[in-house]
């Protein structure tokens, strides 16, 4: 198994300008990666690292158990962070980071189903107790919406013929696993295609992996409830790897930081908002981070704060 590597450790670091003081929530820990970073800077503040795999759980307690005693780590979908930070006495923190990568030892592990390297039971689910299943995605849902997950969700260009092709062969028999669905993939695509660089499957089972974890409608919400939380001078990082994903982030920084006038005001009228965009332009890996590792290469980090009370109007 790969070592993992957390992306953008040191931008995300240098990015949620850490207090030794205070109160961080890292809502997808993963294999604590960017989570040991924080914790080694706190003296008197606390971590609270939250995630759904069970797995990362047990991995990350490893990792921070052997830095400091000031964190906790809760399972729980990021969702719920509203009612994780009230568990704990908590209204507002000092910063939160999101890091939506699918973790290497997921990917790695092929029974979760992930990979389109490994032979596994069609699964992609974060949280081993939900029901709905990638399996079930594939084998049950009508063509026309699976199309619209390839098309939308992975913008892949030959999604109408995957899912002709997809509901063609569950009709003989229910497609069971990951290289059963890769051939059909194949074989939906010109030779052209199948040329190119790059797995011919990446970008269904990205959209199958989104689909089956309602990721951008999570997205949506979490980011939503995440700037509430922050407390005057808090930051909220969030790492994407995926347009749609950039996309909501951007546009949600953009509404929390940037006014552009009404009809009333007119269009050149500038009111005062609450938080600040750290980067108006996503912060992408080093050529030296892209060397280390490859799976980088998609990353965009997006940083917004609260202003401070005195900043405010």
């Amino acid at each position: 198994m790969e070592e993992h590597i957390p992306v953008l450790l040191n931008e995300v670091i240098d990015g949620l300008n850490i207090k030794p003081s205070g109160i961080y929530l890292d809502l997808t820990v993963g294999r604590g990666g960017h989570s040991s970073e924080i914790l080694a800077r706190l003296t008197s503040g606390r971590l609270i690292a939250v995630d759904q795999d069970e797995e990362a759980i047990i991995a990350s307690s490893e990792r921070l158990s052997k830095i400091s005693d000031h964190y906790k780590i809760i399972r729980a979908n990021f969702s719920a962070l509203s009612e994780i930070l009230s568990s704990e006495g908590l209204e507002e923190v000092d910063g939160i980071l999101m890091d939506l990568g699918v973790s290497s030892p997921q990917f790695d592990k092929g029974e979760r189903g992930f990979s389109y390297n490994a032979d596994a039971r069609l699964d992609m689910r974060m949280d081993q107790r939900q029901d709905l299943t990638a399996y079930q995605i594939v084998n049950t849902y009508s063509l026309e919406d699976l199309n619209q997950i390839f098309r939308e969700y992975g913008e892949e260009k030959y999604s109408f013929s995957i899912a002709k092709n997809i509901i063609k062969a569950r009709e003989i028999a229910p497609i069971e696993t990951t290289f059963q669905l890769v051939e059909i993939i194949k074989k939906s695509m010109p030779m052209k295609e199948l040329k190119k660089v790059g797995h011919p499957a990446k970008q269904v089972f990205q959209a199958l992996r989104i689909a089956t974890n309602d990721e951008l409608n999570v997205l949506t919400k979490t980011l939503r409830i995440a700037l509430k939380h922050l407390a005057p001078g808090g930051r909220l990082a969030v790492i994407t790897f995926h347009s749609g994903e950039d996309r909501i982030v951007k546009n949600i920084f953009k509404e929390a930081a940037v006014d552009v006038g009404d009809r009333i005001d007119g269009p050149n009228i500038q009111k005062e908002k609450e938080f600040d965009l750290i980067n108006r332009k996503p912060i992408v890996a080093s050529r030296s981070e892209l060397e280390r590792n490859h799976r980088s290469a998609s990353a965009k980090l997006r940083i917004i704060a609260r202003k401070e009370r005195g900043q405010q109007s």
